[in-house]
């Protein structure tokens, strides 16, 4: 039997990414994959790629930030499927600047994403896992969510801030049957770094005991973990998957 057989599985930012990792990890893996991406042309390669892989998959355009489509995405969901298993809170940006150079619109488009985004899905989810008496939410932290990063001030605090949501959640949601854990990725190798100069890329790498940048598959994999059975008794924890960067 797969890993994750028949568990009813809703994946934000799955277009690109760590995101389409993990979505085509949990169709292997047996899942009922739930696409969202703010990209409609980037939701159906997904699915498309997941029932390649033999997985019953279904697609939607989600915004984070708009609470309505949140819920509304979830309503459907459920209407199909009747419950859901697992949500992975994938979907981040970053506009990155120095503290004295950062906007007011660059703030807030990241916490709005990054924050807000997770704390409307998890929010919308929640009710229906607890009344299933299970379910599995998973929170992209980062490990800069642990130790800070140059010209991060905003995505720093939310993924300082979505460690804080993990710890709060695990405790409030574990008693009804509903884990709650973190992965904090460290540098990966992902659409994101493609306006990376190659000297800073060997930089990252040089800060890695690997001395190599992660890939999106390694990041998937330990999200498929933590929603399997394999990890009951996992909550509350932040798994930082970095090669060892913070050693």
């Amino acid at each position: 039997m797969k890993r994750l057989e028949g568990k009813v599985s809703i994946i934000t930012g799955a277009g690109q990414g760590i995101g389409l990792a993990t979505a085509l990890k949990f169709a292997r893996e047996g899942a009922i994959v739930v696409a969202c991406d703010v990209r409609q042309a980037a939701v159906d390669e997904t699915v498309a790629q997941c029932q390649a892989e033999g997985a019953t998959a279904a697609g939607f355009v989600m915004d984070v930030t708009r609470r309505e489509m949140v819920d509304a995405v979830v309503a459907q969901v459920l209407e199909r499927f009747g419950r859901i298993d697992v949500l992975v809170n994938n979907a981040g940006i970053t506009k990155d600047a120095r503290l004295q150079k950062m906007t007011l619109e660059q703030f807030d488009q990241v916490i709005d994403v990054n924050l807000r985004g997770v704390f409307h899905c998890a929010q919308a989810v929640a009710d229906t896992m607890v009344a299933q008496g299970r379910g599995v939410i998973l929170n992209a932290s980062s490990v800069v969510g642990i130790y800070g990063n140059f010209g991060q001030t905003n995505y720093a605090a939310t993924k300082f801030g979505v460690i804080g949501f993990t710890k709060t959640w695990s405790r409030e949601l574990g008693p009804k049957g509903v884990r709650v854990n973190a992965v904090a990725p460290g540098f990966i190798q992902t659409p994101i770094l493609g306006t990376i100069p190659e000297k800073v890329i060997q930089e990252m790498e040089h800060r890695v005991p690997l001395r190599r940048l992660g890939q999106p598959d390694e990041i998937a994999n330990a999200y498929a973990f933590l929603a399997s059975d394999e990890a009951s008794y996992i909550n509350g924890a932040v798994l930082e998957v970095s090669g060892g960067m913070s050693v």
